[in-house]
């Protein structure tokens, strides 16, 4: 079987005729180009493209103009002015502060069923001065308002016909849609030169990586494994090029179980995972211990001096015999049957057993795994928080009015008094600076309660070939590069 896999890779590493479309292979396919539906992380990188939304975010996350500058007039009033650039949609109309409007009060009428909505329901009135100016009154003080208007903006003459930006969509972002003939083959065009960018469904990572090597694919990001990467390190047509990225992976506990409720068991997993371990033999080095909770220490809200838990088997027995349970311990662990996830749990598995913990794994589809998580299914499981921006990620998470009955993400159902408050007092911050105190004092408690193990932020890695100038990595993974990157041939 090796040598028919090896006659294969030489046969499609045969050299194929440059092409004058730049095509990028993804693991999934978008799943809508609507900006006021996407939520899956190839939809919203390839939106960022299309469309052009008010904020955006700097290198330390902080909001800073796209669309619209913006001043704040009272604790609850801002006034956005519309600039000069992005004002254009693909359709030939100008872009107003019309349209601004009718995007999100489509986003916030409930009847449409936004999922973005959740984090707008503080706008009480969005009132038009003029063409360039628009003005959100708000119903209580939030200094993180402005990072919260990122959707792309849509024309309002198009905006309330159904479904027509899924597959149709319209903005006025550096590129702009082509074709889209079936799920996986979306074609944009770069509005500057008209260079053509493929987008290519390829699911399986090493049909991906052959079809790189082959010349049918110029660009694919994240989803390799390390022997493949290793292998396209070592093609003279292949460039690699990582970045630390802020994908924050953990391992969650169901703080409502009899078994895993008790601090010293959660205590004793966290100093039975050997995470260097992992990050070198199983992902290859591409990843960077997590010491904080979700935010990096990059974040302006980030905790810088964290501790993480150190390998320490010996104090993970320890802490297990000291709990009054049946020997040896046994839990169960859900996760997809990704196998790079798969071979990742293996490997906890195997640490947990060498310090005395029975660890039942489970695997599932992706919808039956992640249902499961979202309605609260599990005793522990594994997974990573994708293209964090705003810190009010942690009452989404973590408030134990976030339970996922009531359409949050506590999925383990933590319940902290002390981090139920520090959330809202850190909401009530009148300024960056004494938010950050805030929320580096509640990162600070979560090791005190640990819901989570803080595991590692996986690198983002991109293997282009040789013709792909100017493709350069994001921290959150975006492909922007897309608008500037050339093919030399």
């Amino acid at each position: 079987m090796k040598k028919y896999l090896i006659l294969f890779i030489i046969i499609l590493s045969a050299c194929n005729e440059p092409q004058n479309n730049l095509r990028f292979g993804l693991s999934k396919a978008p799943i809508s180009l609507d900006p006021s539906f996407a939520t899956d992380a190839t939809s919203s990188r390839i939106n960022r493209l299309l469309y052009r939304q008010l904020v955006d975010f700097d290198a330390n996350l902080l909001p800073i103009p796209d669309l619209a500058t913006w001043q704040q007039l009272t604790p609850t009033h801002y006034r956005f002015k519309l600039g000069t650039e992005g004002r254009e949609f693909h359709n030939g109309m100008q872009l107003t502060a019309n349209d601004v409007k009718a995007t999100y009060d489509f986003i916030l009428d409930a009847n449409n069923g936004s999922p973005h909505r959740g984090s707008l329901t503080l706008i009480d009135q969005i009132i038009v001065q003029d063409d360039d100016t628009i003005d959100f009154i708000i119903n209580k003080a939030d200094i993180l308002f402005p990072g919260r208007l990122v959707v792309g903006i849509m024309p309002a003459s198009l905006i309330n016909q159904q479904h027509a930006f899924n597959k149709s969509p319209v903005g006025s972002g550096k590129l702009k849609l082509v074709k889209w003939p079936q799920s996986g083959h979306l074609f944009l065009a770069r509005q500057s030169d008209g260079q053509i960018i493929e987008f290519l469904e390829v699911k399986d990572p090493l049909v991906r990586a052959l079809k790189l090597v082959r010349g049918e694919l110029d660009i694919v990001q994240n989803n390799l494994s390390p022997e493949l990467l290793t292998w396209l390190e070592q093609r003279s047509e292949i460039k690699i090029a990582k970045r630390q990225g802020s994908n924050f992976s953990y391992f969650a506990f169901n703080m409502q179980d009899s078994v895993t409720k008790q601090f010293a068991v959660r205590e004793a997993i966290a100093y039975a995972i050997n995470r260097e371990e992992i990050i070198r033999y199983i992902l290859g080095n591409a990843a960077q211990p997590a010491s904080s909770f979700l935010l990096s220490s990059s974040h302006w809200a980030g905790h810088p001096g964290l501790p993480n838990y150190p390998y320490d088997p010996a104090k993970a027995k320890a802490l297990l015999e000291g709990v009054n349970l049946e020997k040896p311990l046994k839990i169960s662990y859900k996760t997809s049957n990704n196998p790079a996830r798969i071979r990742i749990a293996t490997v906890i598995k195997q640490q947990l057993a060498a310090v005395g913990i029975d660890m039942d794994l489970r695997t599932y589809d992706w919808g039956t795994f992640y249902g499961d998580v979202k309605a609260g299914r599990f005793q522990t499981y594994s997974l990573a928080w994708v293209g964090i921006k705003m810190p009010d990620i942690f009452r989404y998470v973590f408030h134990s009015s976030s339970t996922p009955a009531n359409g949050g993400a506590n999925r383990g159902l933590l319940n902290s008094p002390i981090i139920d408050r520090l959330i809202e007092q850190a909401e009530q911050a009148l300024s960056f600076d004494s938010g950050a105190i805030l929320y580096r004092a509640l990162q600070k408690e979560f090791f005190a309660e640990l819901p989570y193990i803080p595991l590692w932020y996986e690198d983002h890695v991109s293997a282009t070939r040789q013709r792909v100038k100017g493709y350069v990595l994001s921290a959150d993974g975006n492909y922007d590069s897309l608008i500037s990157a050339q093919i030399i041939n």
